[in-house]
């Protein structure tokens, strides 16, 4: 749909360039529109292209997906366009004098006849420049990004295009569009592809085909995956990215193999492709594994079981026959892994591992993937704990990690927590930076979700058992009377879990529709944050869209807990309104995002990046400078631009893999149905031991047991376990 109207008034616009304008159109009718309008100007007469819509709270708007801009043909048009600030050297008395002078062939007159304008007293040879320079940039930039949205690129994307390649802009992206698929963020191989298709280039063209594999590398990577089989990428690539037959495809990857944009290596039998990056990666963490576990030194301890022995009896815990091992081992090996489930033991071998070790003078860091696991890990030892980011230190003052093999660490012993939620590239990092006669101890549960980035680094290593490994099986947290910790592990046998427990820590509530489960949550939640528990509980949903979906839920639990209110502030960033209060989270990795922390109302640290899942509130509001502040749960702060804000979502509710590695007081989980691949038993086990107090399931037993009898996990492709096991048979 198409509407002319005129910029009466530009209410909102942040940096991205999206606003909030009261347009006139040709009838005299006002309204609103939203969108992206970066180069709109009041006064300015705009062909608009979009769809009505009704907001929730603002009623009646129209969505603008596409712009252009009409010359105004009125006098009055002409005066509101020259005096809006717009172009440099006009204020409204020159404005009006400009017209008095050229009437309707003002705007003509400034483009093609700048030299006249020196006819109006006080515009001299510099200013009659100044003005037909500042309309024609104006007038360009509107022609540019007219120009990339004729060819399929949304305005946004037309904005970030422009400021990186510049006035040849259009020519460039019409040579190569495939190129926009490395330079720009938000540009993937379909909207690259269209943008080809529209230029000529030709579906079996060599560059399409190269992008097209590439495309689903990344993909497999975005996934999970560190390599591809052969085969399955050839197939993925002509059937159903490209529409080729297999053999041009076939050629091209020969190509880049040859050229080493792609590496091939047979893995266990099977012929696969990596990204080079990815290939480096894992290879090199496998050799700096083994490497680290042979280069240890023996401790000086004369009589390990006597001092195992008097620490037991100082703390009052008795150590099971596993968990002595593992202390043992850890005294003992240069590397070596612990996992089991929640109850399990793994805390109280920690505390044994580093009570023994500081006995001994040793220096320990201990460390996670994120901040809120780092910080449980504090809460859990009694010691400082930091982010496997900051221990490397990154970011100071440059874009890698400042710790790696030129300035290792300084520690004898390095305990990692949560990782099962490490991915190849920080795990590379971090044996990187981890010098020889360092011992690691990596601690997780292989039985949760893998890591978001590319890797399977956890089930990898305890599969192939190249370092020493300790399996821990037995319930010991509160004897096993905990319902949470026995129903974890009955999800993770397979069983189904006890659902009538009234009065444990395990709740189930009976709702049938997606209505009720709604409904049921709202009025629980509500009824939490009255109490004022609001920060100690967390929704978690196995799935995004739906009624009771993650995005739905934020919506639905930021009205019902965080409603709007005068004195409140708020800020509108696209579809998002965040509101003092709020509960958000960061979705992606922002290494430059800087921080501080306080303590007794004085500045007590800084630093900077904030990470993919960290979850915190909105503290405060500046709508002047279009700012706001984060306090992170490690009380952490940040403040947030509006070219960041895109990097935060509401968090009233997070999806279950968004929350690996943190543990939350209770967790209420809406269970109805969904896709198989994600109401399955992997999801369910995550969810429930994300919880320290409570678990609060609502839906129907039905879908419970559906989850727990699906076994479905999607197959990730990865090679850590046979270049450990290659290692290991030539050693």
């Amino acid at each position: 749909m198409q509407i002319k109207a005129t910029v009466n008034r530009i209410r909102f616009r942040n940096d991205n360039g999206w606003s909030v304008i009261d347009f006139v159109d040709e009838t005299n009718q006002r309204f609103a529109g939203v969108g992206m309008l970066p180069s709109a100007y009041e006064g300015e007469l705009l062909e608009l292209t979009g769809e009505w819509t009704v907001h929730r709270t603002y009623g009646k708007q129209f969505g603008v997906t596409a712009y252009a801009s009409v010359a105004p043909s009125t006098l009055d048009g002409i005066f509101k366009y020259l005096s809006s600030g717009l172009i440099r050297g006009v204020g409204e008395s020159t404005a009006r004098a400009i017209i008095a002078e050229f009437g309707e062939e003002s705007l003509s007159t400034i483009a093609n006849e700048p030299e006249k304008l020196k006819l109006i007293s006080g515009i001299g040879d510099i200013r009659s420049r100044t003005i037909h320079d500042s309309y024609m940039e104006k007038r360009g930039m509107q022609e540019i990004i007219m120009g990339l949205q004729e060819l399929g690129i949304t305005v946004n994307q037309a904005i970030k295009i422009y400021k990186l390649y510049g006035e040849g802009c259009v020519a460039r992206v019409r040579s190569n569009p495939y190129k926009l698929i490395e330079d720009i963020d938000s540009i993937g191989f379909k909207t690259a592809d269209k943008i080809a298709y529209g230029a000529g280039v030709e579906q079996d063209s060599p560059f399409r085909i190269q992008a097209g594999i590439f495309h689903v590398m990344k993909l497999a990577a975005a996934d999970g995956n560190t390599c591809v089989p052969r085969e399955l990428l050839v197939m993925r690539a002509a059937n159903n990215i490209l529409g080729v037959d297999v053999v041009p495809v076939e050629d091209e990857l020969e190509r880049m193999i040859i050229s080493n944009q792609l590496v091939e290596k047979d893995i266990g039998g099977e012929t696969c492709l990596f990204l080079p990056y990815l290939h480096f990666r894992e290879a090199e963490s496998a050799v700096r594994l083994i490497h680290l576990s042979q280069s240890v030194a023996i401790l000086p301890m004369l009589d390990i079981d006597g001092d195992i022995d008097n620490l037991q009896e100082r703390i009052g815990i008795e150590l099971a026959p596993m968990q002595r091992k593992a202390v043992k081992l850890a005294l003992n090996e240069g590397v070596m892994v612990i996992t089991g489930g929640p109850g399990t033991g793994k805390t109280t071998i920690l505390t044994f591992i580093i009570e023994l070790m500081e006995q001994m003078g040793l220096k320990l860091e201990l460390a996670a993937p994120t901040g809120r696991a780092s910080k449980r890990m504090s809460d859990t030892t009694g010691r400082e704990a930091r982010t496997i980011h900051r221990l490397l230190e990154y970011g100071y003052g440059s874009d890698e990690f400042g710790r790696n093999s030129d300035f290792p660490i300084e520690a004898d012993a390095i305990i990692v927590d949560e990782m099962s939620m490490v991915d190849i590239s920080l795990f590379y990092c971090l044996l990187r930076a981890i010098k020889d006669g360092t011992r690691l101890i990596m601690v997780g549960d292989f039985d949760q979700l893998p890591p978001v980035g590319p890797g399977n680094v956890l089930r990898d290593i305890v599969s192939t058992e190249a370092v020493p490994v300790i399996r821990l099986t037995d319930i010991y947290r509160q004897a096993g009377r905990s319902m949470i910790v026995t129903n974890a592990h009955r999800i993770n046998r397979g069983s189904m879990p006890a659902l009538d427990t009234d009065g444990s820590d395990f709740l189930f509530v009976r709702r049938c529709g997606q209505q009720e489960v709604l409904d049921t949550l709202t009025e629980m939640t509500m009824s939490f944050a009255a109490s004022g528990a609001a920060g100690e509980f967390q929704v978690l949903a196995p799935m995004k869209a739906g009624l009771i979906g993650v995005n739905n839920l934020n919506l639905c639990l930021q009205r019902a807990i965080n409603p709007p209110a005068r004195d409140k502030f708020e800020y509108h960033y696209g579809e998002t309104v965040f509101r003092v209060g709020d509960r958000v989270m960061q979705v992606k990795n922002n290494y430059h995002l800087e921080w501080k922390r306080t303590q007794y109302g004085r500045l007590a640290e800084e630093g900077a990046g904030v990470f993919n899942g960290d979850i915190g509130t909105v503290m405060a509001i500046d709508k002047q400078r279009d700012t706001l502040k984060v306090l992170f749960d490690d009380e952490r702060c940040a403040e947030y631009t509006s070219m960041e804000m895109e990097e935060l979502e509401l968090a009233y509710c997070i999806s279950v893999h968004k929350s690996q590695g943190s543990e939350f007081s209770t967790v209420i989980l809406p269970l109805l149905y969904g896709a198989q691949m994600l109401m399955n038993r992997n999801i369910l086990y995550t969810a429930v031991t994300r919880a320290k107090n409570r678990v609060i399931i609502i839906g129907t037993a039905e879908c419970v047991e559906r989850m727990v009898q699906n076994g479905y996990t999607q197959t990730r492709y990865s090679a850590l376990k046979w270049f450990l096991k290659q290692l290991n048979e030539g050693i």
